[in-house]
């Protein structure tokens, strides 16, 4: 989804009379924070003034009311201060004179007003400035313990499938959080047929984001294995957006250019910037074409723990 925890006070007010109702318990509406392709996002408040994020899905058919009540299954069983968490859930059905919505979903989460780590990243690009090198990884350690929780789920490892600055939200602390699990599925797909193929091909297409889409979701072969991999290739974009304010694949898909070729090719690390070695090399590890070659959550984890141990000695030297 598209990033929608913008700063409050700069959107205008939805309907300050508008309230929505969750299991008896009342919410005041009161601003637009932002739009996806699949819901948009509410301010809202309760009796008490205490702000939350209502996310709202427009259910079209039965099978968008389902994927969207696996998202609140997923919010309900993952538990993890990295990982965003529900508040309230509902389904509304929708009076539509056209019957091409068929209900609505709302999600209520945790309001974080300092927005998302994208928001963040875009300041310190307008101000031409970069995180410390000690404090971004810091974060990062952070954003890989919320996705080790994903794909160490149990019965069934999880995989996000949309990492990416956008999607992760900044608390006032520092933690960050990552949300938005309408893309999540299953870690590990078999592809036995060129039905299956096509069908991950077209969801990944509608449901992750083309400049952090892991290069075999471009051209998902028959007898092949997705896994959580596809989310360390997204997590070495974000990374590497972190150091540089954009993925390493913006650039190309605002130009229009292909990027299912374009993930093909080595990334280019800027010049003049600066971060040590030891980042930038964690950043090609994690964009290897070949998924088997890609390392798994635990093996960044540890790279990145050893990294920030070393920083803080040194600090302290």
């Amino acid at each position: 989804m598209a990033d929608f925890f913008l700063k409050y006070l700069t959107m205008g007010c939805v309907c300050a009379r508008e309230t929505v109702t969750l299991n008896q318990r009342r919410y005041y509406v009161r601003s637009r924070l932002g739009e996806g392709g699949f819901s948009y996002v509410d301010l809202v408040e309760d009796g008490s003034g205490k702000p939350y994020a209502l996310k709202r899905i427009m259910c079209h058919s039965k099978d968008d009311q389902e994927t969207a009540k696996l998202e609140i299954k997923y919010m309900q069983t993952l538990n993890h201060p990295n990982l965003i968490q529900l508040v309230d859930s509902g389904i509304k059905p929708v009076q539509d004179r056209t019957r091409s919505i068929l209900s609505e979903v709302l999600i209520c989460m945790p309001f974080f007003k300092r927005g998302t780590l994208h928001n963040e990243l875009e300041v310190l690009s307008a101000n031409k400035s970069y995180m410390t090198e000690g404090r971004m990884m810091k974060i990062f350690q952070s954003i890989c313990h919320g996705l080790k929780a994903l794909h160490d789920h149990q019965p069934q490892a999880l995989a996000h499938r949309d990492m990416k600055p956008h999607n992760v939200l900044m608390d006032f602390d520092d933690t960050p959080v990552l949300m938005d699990f309408g893309s999540m599925g299953s870690a590990r797909v078999m592809i036995t047929s060129m039905s299956e193929a096509r069908a991950l091909q077209d969801l990944a297409a509608e449901r992750c984001s083309m400049p952090y889409r892991a290069p075999e979701l471009f051209n998902v072969e028959l007898d092949s294995t997705i896994d959580e991999r596809i989310d360390i290739w997204s997590l070495g974009c974000t990374l590497y957006a972190m150091c540089f304010h954009e993925s390493p694949f913006d650039q190309a898909y605002m130009r229009g250019d292909s990027i299912a070729l374009a993930v093909l090719g080595a990334v280019k690390i800027p010049e003049n910037h600066p971060f040590s070695s030891g980042v930038t090399d964690l950043i090609k590890i994690m964009l290897q074409i070949d998924p088997q070659q890609r390392p798994f959550i635990d093996e960044i984890i540890a790279k990145t723990e050893n990294f920030v141990s070393h920083h803080e000695i040194a600090n302290r030297i």
